[in-house]
């Protein structure tokens, strides 16, 4: 039999199914009324709101629950629940849309602007983030990535209110493995699954997690439902496509009728212990009976002093002391190593001293996977290897952006060309050049010269850097990018974005001075500029702030440009990428 929902009446909100009688009327009035087009954080939430996985929750938390979660870890009636639930919105948008107590707002998605759900306002609020991030995340550091967004990307007001269902959001991949918590109850049901464990994971599985996984079902006596997230997670983790084909591959190794795949659309928050307890009370409403627990459950990793955001066992910790409330068992994580004299994977904590095991961190498998050094059989399976591979090339088939940063004239745009030519010579990947004023032309005929709008146009070079290297091209940039906060935004957003597991950037500093800059103008932009016919000329009444963190610094007035192209080709090779 199926976990019984949580939530004092124990009844699984699915909002879908109480609002199927008026879903036509809701729709026709979400034409009449002001929307908000949701974030994909706050689509995620939507979702799982609106099916039940966050029961007992039937909407986006009002005031006094999110105080009272930010306080207790639980809603204003006493009932668990650790995580705060919230639909931001800006100052602008509650003038505009007029948001106040008793207001109705279309929920609407991102992606298509369908109507999904409509909100009665119950209150708006402004809420203590910096409570927010050390209550619930632990700390007020920025290297938290959820404490990171919640600084940068959550608006100023939340608004609480209950929602009414209108359609769940539409998805085009892996719709099979796409199941409600009524859904999956169902499916428990018709294999008559009476004992479930869940196994939580955000990162592809190899043999250790199989092994893991097998021997609590067998330890148990239960089934078990590998549940992977396959919405928003820590920033530079495996894309959700090759994991799910990971996972595809990985339950075929399991006993059959042992294993179940099921995905959850969920936005982690990467909270540790205070997440932990808030998957078990997801995979509870899911109808599990057991959840497994790792070590450094959902961890984020090193806060700003390097050290760890949570204890290794913290996440075990909360769970134990909210168990007769969770009803649901936790399954502690064991650490499995292999074991070569046996050829299997053993409990760490149980092999004796002495015996040789091997282990492969997941920074070496990132390693190995970039060099394309091997990955032995005794880590992973052959055809998970296979999908890592297709998605991640080695180091000398990935894409990388380069930038050439400099004055105007300063021979950047020169080195370009000439570095364009001495790669296509290479052969491998396309290479693409993005010269400063043609990406001005064509991206940015808009803006003029003012540092926000300086900005502007260089992030929207990343964004086609981004795009191109992603897709393993070689990407040449020859922006001025005077501004240093600029140039990190720039590096941030491809290391981010350019790549599978996070792109290759590299910043060429084109030290060229300004007065050979000046001498060598044929164009006479530089008069022109002292002249005063041009405002904010970078190096007449506008700065140039030096890089200090330049992986190479040239200068066309002491080195020649075919010098300057052979610097920079040694340096790729230097990297493995040529």
């Amino acid at each position: 039999m199926a976990n019984t929902p949580h939530g004092k009446d124990a009844i699984l909100k699915d909002l879908h199914v109480r609002d199927a009688p008026i879903q036509a009327t809701l729709l026709q009035e979400s034409n009449t009324l002001a929307d908000i087009r949701l974030t994909e954080r706050q689509l995620c939430d939507l979702e799982l709101l609106l099916n039940g996985g966050f029961s007992p929750l039937e909407g986006f938390m009002n005031q006094a629950d999110y105080e009272s979660v930010v306080k207790t870890l639980r809603l204003a009636d006493g009932v668990l629940f650790p995580m705060p639930i919230t639909l931001d919105v800006s100052a602008a948008q509650v003038e505009q849309l007029k948001i106040a107590p008793g207001v109705r707002l279309a929920l609407r998605d991102p992606r298509d602007e369908a109507a999904l759900a409509i909100i009665t306002v119950e209150d708006v609020y402004k809420p203590n983030k910096q409570v927010e991030a050390t209550n619930v995340f632990g700390a007020d550091d920025s290297a938290h990535p959820a404490v990171n967004y919640l600084h940068n990307s959550v608006q100023e007001f939340y608004i609480g209110g209950k929602v009414q269902a209108i359609a769940a959001p539409q998805h085009f991949d892996y719709v099979a493995l796409r199941y409600t918590p009524a859904e999956l109850r169902a499916y428990f049901k018709k294999l008559s699954w009476k004992r479930v464990v869940a196994f939580q994971t955000r990162n592809p599985m190899h043999r250790a997690h199989r092994e893991l996984t097998v021997r609590a079902a067998r330890e148990q006596q239960a089934n078990v439902l590998v549940h992977p997230v396959v919405g928003l997670t820590k920033p530079g983790d495996v894309d959700a496509f090759t994991r799910v084909r990971v996972y595809q591959e990985i339950i075929k190794t399991y006993p059959n009728g042992m294993a179940a795949l099921a995905l959850l659309p969920l936005a982690m928050r990467m909270a540790g212990p205070r997440e932990a307890v808030w998957h078990a009370i997801i995979r509870k409403n899911f109808g599990c009976t057991m959840f497994i627990v790792g070590r450094d459950h959902a961890g984020p990793g090193k806060n700003s002093q390097g050290k760890d955001f949570y204890g290794p066992y913290d996440a075990q910790e909360l769970v134990t002391k909210y168990k007769d409330e969770l009803h649901i068992e936790m399954v502690p994580f064991q650490m499995m190593s292999y074991v070569p004299s046996a050829d299997n994977y053993q409990p760490s904590d149980q092999i004796p001293a002495g015996v040789q095991t091997l282990d492969i961190s997941g920074t070496e498998l990132r390693n190995r996977l970039k060099t394309g050094a091997p990955i032995p059989d005794w880590f992973s399976y052959e055809a998970v290897v296979k999908v890592l591979r297709e998605s991640y090339p080695p180091r000398n088939k990935q894409g990388f952006t380069i930038v050439l940063s400099g004055l105007v004239n300063s021979g950047k745009d020169a080195i370009g060309r000439a570095l364009q030519v001495s790669l296509n010579q290479q052969a491998g990947r396309s290479v693409t050049l993005l010269l400063g004023d043609t990406i001005r032309h064509e991206l940015s005929p808009e803006l003029g010269f003012t540092p926000e709008e300086r900005h502007k146009n260089l992030l929207r070079t990343a964004f086609v850097a981004a795009e191109l290297s992603k897709a393993g091209a070689a990407v040449i940039a020859t922006p001025i990018a005077p501004f240093e906060n600029s140039r990190q935004a720039l590096k941030q957003y491809i290391l981010q974005h350019g790549g599978p597991g996070g792109g290759t950037f590299f910043l060429v500093h084109v030290a060229t001075p300004l007065e050979y800059c000046e001498k060598t103008d044929r164009r006479g932009v530089y008069k022109r500029a002292r002249a005063g016919e041009y405002k904010g000329f970078t190096g007449i009444d506008s700065p140039y702030e030096n890089p200090t963190n330049a992986d190479l610094t040239v200068d066309l007035s002491k080195q020649s440009v075919l010098e300057i192209v052979h610097s920079i080709v040694l340096l790729l090779e230097g990297s493995g990428l040529l």
